[in-house]
């Protein structure tokens, strides 16, 4: 899976609907092995793009859990120091 489409789920506050977007963009662009479409293909991969964005919100939204949310400044400091690991 592409290492930019991040978890949405369960975060306070909730994943905004760019959010959504943003990773619905990305999974089109893993699947079609294209980060800009043809003039030919645009509509094909925009429509894609809306459409898996509305999946993902309706799951999003679906989803329970007996969790707490988590906070995203906390999981964002942890990815950081998973980075500097990695790439150290």
């Amino acid at each position: 899976m592409c290492r930019n489409i991040k978890t949405l789920f369960n975060f306070d506050p909730p994943a905004t609907n760019d959010e959504v977007h943003d990773a619905a963009l990305q999974f089109v662009r893993k699947l079609s092995g294209s980060t800009k479409p043809s003039k030919r293909n645009e509509h094909a991969f925009h429509h894609a793009v809306e459409a898996i964005a509305a999946a993902a919100r309706e799951l999003i939204d679906s989803l329970e859990t007996t969790q707490h949310p988590r906070n995203r400044e906390e999981e964002a400091a942890k990815a950081k120091a998973r980075s500097a690991l990695r790439f150290a």
